[in-house]
């Protein structure tokens, strides 16, 4: 039997698709191996949104040459939607596939023989309009899924090439995305994390128009009601969603219904309004600021993640200060920094007032200790309460971990009879980023509340 094996970069997104692309192998026969046991087929699933993700897929195109010297290298995925000539010039690759390519591979592949020149299968971006669904689960085990309902983005944001890489806004068909949630359900996965590009602009109508008022069309929030409509012992997280696109809908739906996660992330990217700008942002800081406020006023412990980008060109040592200073009076509960580096093809990259290397990397120090802080305190304030828990299979020393609705890394005695089950904990004590909790119940029945 022939192998294969897969390499993913950067999004969870990119793993539900490398999941998809698995399935293809599988159904022509193809045994999946680990990426560093010898293959006959090496797939890997890019990104590039860093110029690290763009070096590192340099070397795990190496290491495959490594387990197999005769092995047939497919690139795919976002770089290589982008920078399809500069991948084909890597030796060792075979093959490059865009965006949508990746999806129909057999069609473009007809054998895994290695030639002297690579092919190269890229639509145009504007050719970039079909959804293909796709979901990846945590390996071995029944516990998490991640679901993508959306792909592509709308969005103008001056340093991110996302949106030449996968096209525009598209959503999947909300028919479909109700029967896949359901063979989900039906196969033990207990909690549901939904993904996209942009996931918060979700939206699918039978016609043109794009107006959350309007009765004609699925925006995100009405998505989530047809989801929640379906009874069982589950939940919902949201992977990310843009702060002007957290609807109060739907910041109400997750205060009245248990099933929805109380914690979201939500990319900020700088707390100075004159950065905001600069990036192409559609809030500002008063915005970011009033919406956290309010999700943290309605929902009672709910945690909250934070994108931040350090670096951006003319970000002064003032305008960092001022994302510092702004991050650390929010309420939220651990940051996601990212240092800027510059993209082709974007607008940031011909901005005045390139940030030093060095520089971008102290901002990025002092942002992740930031982060730190606000993990250890909002974790402390845990101490004593009773979170919802969804456990993992491992036996690690005696315990088990898994994380809470609001998203707190717990762990408590080694049980069996918890492995894959909401339940309810009580935490008693912090320790390096992790919260010790004792079983309270298990949570057989979640309070349901539904219109």
């Amino acid at each position: 039997m022939s192998k294969v094996a897969f390499y993913t970069l950067g999004c969870k997104l990119n793993f539900s698709e490398t999941t998809t692309i698995g399935k293809q192998f599988l159904n022509k026969g193809f045994d999946i191996v680990d990426y560093n046991d010898r293959a006959d087929v090496y797939v890997i699933n890019t990104c590039t949104v860093t110029e690290n993700a763009e070096r590192e897929c340099r070397q795990i195109v190496r290491r495959a040459l490594r387990n197999n010297p005769d092995g047939y290298v497919i690139v795919t995925g976002c770089y290589a939607q982008l920078r399809p000539e500069e991948i084909a010039k890597i030796d060792g690759v075979d093959a490059v596939l865009g965006s949508n390519e990746k999806f129909k591979l057999f069609d473009h592949l007809d054998s895994f023989e290695k030639k002297e020149l690579s092919c190269i299968h890229v639509s145009p971006t504007e050719k970039l309009d079909s959804f293909y669904p796709s979901y990846s689960t945590d390996a071995d085990d029944r516990t998490r899924a991640f679901f993508k309902v959306q792909d592509g983005c709308d969005y103008k944001c001056s340093f991110c090439t996302i949106p030449l890489a996968r096209g525009k806004s598209r959503s999947a068909d909300p028919d479909e995305v109700m029967n896949e949630f359901k063979e989900l359900l039906n196969a033990g996965y207990k909690e549901i994390i939904l993904t996209g590009v942009n996931v918060g602009d979700y939206y699918n109508s039978s016609n043109l128009t794009r107006n959350l008022d309007q009765d004609s069309g699925i925006n995100l929030y009405r998505l989530l009601k047809m989801m929640l409509n379906v009874g069982g012992d589950y939940r919902i997280r949201i992977s990310s969603i843009e702060p002007n696109l957290l609807i109060d809908d739907i910041l109400d739906l997750t205060a009245n219904d248990t099933r929805l996660c109380n914690h979201f992330h939500i990319p900020l990217q700088s707390g100075s309004d004159k950065i905001l700008r600069l990036m192409q942002r559609r809030y500002k800081t008063d915005d970011y600021k009033n919406r956290i406020f309010k999700i943290v006023d309605k929902i009672p412990h709910i945690g909250i993640g934070v994108d931040v980008i350090v670096g951006f060109p003319g970000e002064t040592e003032n305008d960092f200060l001022e994302t510092y200073n702004f991050l650390k009076e929010l309420p939220i509960s651990y940051l996601h920094v990212f240092t800027y580096s510059e993209r082709p093809n974007t607008k940031a990259i011909a901005m005045p007032g390139q940030v030093d290397v060095h520089e971008r990397k102290k901002r990025n120090n002092m942002l992740r200790i930031l982060s730190e802080k606000k993990r250890n305190e909002f974790y402390r304030s845990m101490v004593g309460q009773e979170l919802t828990v969804l456990f993992e299979h491992e036996n690690l020393d005696g315990f088990m971990k898994g994380f809470s609705s609001n998203y707190v890394r717990v762990k408590t005695k080694f049980d069996e009879t918890l492995i894959n089950k909401l339940t309810q904990v009580k935490i008693t004590e912090v320790d390096e980023n992790i919260c010790t909790a004792e079983k309270y119940l298990v949570n057989e029945s979640l309070n349901i509340i539904s219109d």
